[in-house]
Parts: structure tokens; sequence; C-alpha cells
């Protein structure tokens, strides 16, 4: 089973459950309609990398705030890039095929260590940075649906296991991964820097 770092500790979680769609501009930017509801899937854990591949074909990155399970709460908090195959994503969908092949392949959860979480409510943001400029850039307080709804929505249908990981969508700005490219993704709650990851890409 691939493992995450939470706090010093390995742990290995079941899945990853996936949020889509949760940003109005970056629903935009791909041309999507707004969803009616939350619209969840998964990665399985051998999906889970702390590597960024760019190849062996096109992986575009999405920066995601990302959250780890402990007793049925979000405990930490971490920085996460969710890798899409998105020339057959939108070949899967325009044939109103599920998204798995694109979005479920080996290396596609590409996490970072996650730190402690003292509430969920708090004003979390995220930014990217590839070769030193400003990519992405968003807070949870531009999400459609914040962290408390993700988490009872997801409850509501799916056992969260103790170490799963919740990724809660991307914010604008979303692009291909270059050989080569320096990443480097934040996590700051209130303005202050909680957690900073660097990949990169090969």
């Amino acid at each position: 089973m691939n493992t995450i770092e939470v706090e010093g500790r390995r742990v290995a979680p079941s899945k990853v459950v996936c949020v889509g769609r949760n940003y109005v501009e970056h629903i935009e930017e791909l041309g999507n309609e707004l969803p009616e509801s939350m619209v969840v899937f998964l990665k399985p854990n051998s999906a889970i990398t702390d590597r960024l591949m760019s190849g062996p074909f096109e992986r575009h990155y999405e920066a995601e705030i990302c959250f780890v399970v402990g007793h049925g709460e979000f405990c930490g908090v971490g920085f996460g890039l969710d890798l899409t195959k998105r020339a057959l994503q939108s070949q899967l969908k325009s044939k109103g095929l599920p998204w798995e092949r694109s979005k479920a392949f080996d290396g596609a959860a590409v996490l970072g260590r996650f730190v402690s979480l003292a509430s969920p409510e708090e004003t979390l943001s995220l930014e990217l940075e590839i070769d030193g400029e400003r990519r992405q850039f968003g807070t949870t307080h531009e999400m459609i649906y914040p962290p408390a709804l993700i988490l009872k929505e997801i409850g509501s249908f799916m056992t969260l296991e103790e170490g799963d990981v919740v990724m809660t969508g991307t914010p604008k700005g979303v692009g291909l991964v270059s050989s080569g490219a320096a990443f480097v993704g934040r996590i700051r709650s209130e303005g202050k820097l909680l957690t900073e990851e660097s990949w990169r890409a090969v």
C-alpha cells in the first residue's frame, strides 16, 4: 500500500476521494456546466505518489487543498496535485463514460505532507508556482462546496476510513506538466504558511 506523511507518521489511505467542479472560474475555463450536486470521483491507493511525472503520456496538473481523515473528521491538511489525462478525459466525457482511465491511473495523486488542522472552518488558501510564476490561487471561501459540507456530503453515502484523503477541487489555471518544470505548492491558514511542497517534474 502507498503511504502519505501525517505529522511525521506514515499512513496508508484506503482511497482518495476527489471533488470535481468546486471553483466557478475553473468550471468556466474548461467550458463545463455548473453541477446541480457535488461531483465526486475516486482515486485508488495505487494512484498515490510523492513524485511528479510528466510522461509517458500528457498529464495536466490541478492544484488542490487536501484533507486527511481522522476519527470521522478532517484532522490534517496538505497540498496535492490531481493529475489528469485531459484529452482522454474529454473523449470519455463526450461518450458519457466514466473518468477512471483519465483520473485514477498510477501516480495520478501527487500528495505532500499533511499537518495538523485546528479546525476545518478556518480560512485556507492554496498557491501553486511553476518555475517561479504563480499559476493557481484559491481559497476555501471561493469553493462552491466548502470543507464542512464536503465532509457531510461524502459521509452521507460513503464511509471515510482513517487516513483517507479528500481532494477538494482546483481553482482556475490548470495546465500541462512539462518535464523539468519546478513546482512549488503552499497551503496557508489566515495568511500563515502551514506547509510548502516542491517537486521537479521528470
